[in-house]
């Protein structure tokens, strides 16, 4: 099963389910953005909303976008706003899905599933105005080391989301590669619920220079 499904077999529970990476993330990305100013959004890898509906009450225009036409469908249902598109695409071809440029691109727990992020940081690039940002907020790689990835119970099993590890070091790279400078890197965990002590969410905040 390729990623696309196991997302389309996820949605329906996505929102209800324990997730506490689902849950730092939306927290990570509000604490972090509303530190700069924006007025267009491409938000890749939107899923069900979990961020959308914070991003629109910041920008005049965004366009969420994901691969799961599954997750689309319920984002869709709970956000119904003039301000917000919403498109299917596959990110790692051309992202010819807009010929407008933005302010602020996201990228949210979505590249431990790509294993290119280069390309990704090239599309980016293409698609933000001078001095756009790019963020990311992403798994852990310090997670990944132990062997966690992406999962979630289906009638009863375990299923595993095929996933790449990426250090830190492939981010910045990938960011001096194609023109961006780093702003800001943090990593975050669950003071009380992680009991191993390892950041559970990498964020990093690009500029287009």
């Amino acid at each position: 099963m390729n990623i696309q499904s196991n997302y389309d077999q996820w949605a329906a529970s996505y929102d209800s389910d324990e997730n506490k990476t689902r849950d730092l993330d939306k927290r990570v990305s509000q604490q972090t953005l509303r530190n700069y100013d924006f007025k267009t959004v491409l938000e890749i890898g939107c899923g069900t909303g979990k961020n959308t509906n914070w991003l629109r009450a910041h920008c005049s225009y965004l366009l969420a976008v994901d691969f799961s036409e599954e997750m689309l469908a319920i984002a869709k249902e709970k956000i119904k706003d003039p301000r917000v598109r919403f498109h299917q695409a596959d990110i790692t071809q051309a992202w010819e899905f807009t010929k407008g440029l933005f302010d602020l691109i996201t990228c949210n727990l979505i590249l431990e599933h790509i294993e290119d992020v280069d390309f990704v940081f090239q599309q980016s690039a293409y698609k933000l105005h001078k001095k756009g940002l790019f963020f990311i907020s992403e798994y852990h790689p310090f997670k990944q080391y132990l062997g966690k990835q992406a999962r979630f119970e289906k009638n009863g099993e375990t299923v595993l989301i095929p996933s790449y590890t990426h250090h830190v070091s492939e981010f910045i790279a990938a960011g001096k590669k194609n023109d961006f400078e780093l702003v800001e890197l943090k990593e975050w965990m669950n003071e009380h619920e992680d009991e191993d002590k390892i950041p559970r969410i990498l964020s990093l905040v690009f500029r287009i220079i």
